[in-house]
């Protein structure tokens, strides 16, 4: 089986390449720090196929249709590339760097693949990592949770999509909590989770093909009271 991950330089894409890469599969990992995709190749020169693509280039969809050729065909798509900021200050940089990598890249990144998989008619798979963040707008960061439910939305467009097409395709939509990386630093958020645990959710998600998957079972039942709270309580609530 044939996967390419965008967004393996470190985090849980990085993590979700390993243990792809322990059961065998080849992976094109590709991401804007090509050392660090150099340091996987290294580690498995035969499954390894590595690119620079930066989502917010005009220049992406064609490096990643070159990954996918240097692979023999793909099988599956995580997109696991993204940025956010805990943001309270309402920084605007920030927020617009996380609109446009977000919001423009991830929809360039989804567009390719989706013609690619309905080009070759064979039967794939797209995921993509988003958040729990698109539940509900989060103060310390507006933008993040904006896109994040934009996400959530485009993929349930391309479902639809895929269905009118008739195409093999299934799409998985993983929404972790809140994890252990630079994104959180320095924040309140509560029940923080390890990357390594977040990676094994995912890769057992992949592999059933699960339309959609909110990580764990705790924020399962957070995201289904945060769905419960009137909007004037919501937006009282300071986290």
């Amino acid at each position: 089986m044939n996967a390419i991950i965008l967004g393996a330089t470190s985090g849980i894409g990085r993590e979700v390449a390993l243990l792809l890469l322990q059961e065998g599969w080849n992976i094109g990992v590709a991401g804007r720090r090509t050392e660090k995709l150099a340091e996987l190749q290294a580690a498995y020169p035969d499954q390894v196929k590595i690119a620079r693509i930066d989502v917010c280039s005009s220049q992406a969809p064609e490096a990643w249709l070159e990954l996918a050729e240097a692979l023999g065909g793909v099988d599956l798509y995580l997109h696991s590339s993204g940025v956010g900021w805990y943001n309270p200050e309402l920084d605007a940089q920030k927020e617009l760097t996380t609109a446009v990598t977000n919001g423009e890249g991830f929809v360039r990144m989804m567009n390719v693949a989706y013609h690619y998989f309905k080009q070759s008619k064979r039967r794939g798979h797209i995921a993509a990592i988003s958040s729990i963040a698109g539940t509900r707008g989060l103060g310390p960061a507006p933008a993040y949770s904006a896109t994040k439910k934009m996400q959530n939305t485009y993929l349930q467009a391309l479902a639809q999509l895929a269905r009118k097409d008739k195409l093999p395709l299934s799409f998985t939509d993983i929404r972790p909590g809140f994890v252990r990386t630079d994104f959180i630093a320095g924040s309140n958020f509560p029940m923080q989770m390890e990357v390594t645990d977040v990676a094994r959710a995912i890769v057992k998600a992949l592999k059933h093909r699960k339309r959609i998957v909110t990580i764990d079972w705790r924020y399962r039942l957070l995201v289904a009271i945060w769905k419960l709270i009137p909007r004037p309580v919501w937006e009282r609530i300071r986290l």
